[in-house]
């Protein structure tokens, strides 16, 4: 199998950088499967943004749902960064389809990887009690599937200030 990285932290905690750092760092070209979909303006700014910050030794697949698929798709290829589990998460909630499922699905992925896979998610468990059903289910799944993720992974790094603190 090969590693499996996991990256959290909070919003602008310097996730991305230092996963994008981490997955050149096992080889060029490396992979970028991009969770992320511009449904705005502003959306569509952050992810110029990301890709502007990335140069030539980067091939970006998007890929908003089937993460498992592209895990599989992409396998020898050289080292892939995920970014995000979390927009990955809320893209499979608002699209009907089964979170569990889904995780299952990317965790058996996982386990059959010849290349490396670095992962960015969010840690949403810090913060208060969201007030309303829909965002407490998207916490609570988030939590769930960083855990799930984490139990596999190599490694788990949490991002705090822009800097890497390992925590497995």
């Amino acid at each position: 199998m090969g590693k499996t990285i996991l990256i959290t932290g909070g919003a602008r905690s310097g996730k991305s950088g230092i996963a994008e750092t981490m997955a050149l760092s096992m080889g060029s070209p490396a992979l970028y499967i991009a969770t992320a979909t511009a449904g705005d303006g502003e959306m569509a700014a952050r992810i110029a943004t990301h890709q502007a910050r990335r140069g030539a030794e980067w091939i970006t697949h998007a890929e908003p749902l089937d993460l498992a698929g592209a895990l599989k798709r992409t396998d020898g290829q050289g080292p892939r960064l995920v970014d995000c589990l979390t927009l990955w998460l809320s893209n499979v909630m608002f699209s009907g389809r089964d979170w569990r499922d889904e995780t299952q699905a990317l965790i058996g992925a996982l386990h059959l990887q010849a290349s490396p896979v670095v992962l960015v998610t969010n840690e949403l468990g810090s913060g208060i009690v969201p007030d309303n059903r829909l965002s407490r289910e998207f916490r609570d799944a988030a939590g769930t599937i960083n855990q799930d993720v984490a139990a596999m992974a190599d490694e788990v790094w949490l991002a705090v200030c822009g800097l890497p603190m390992k925590v497995k």
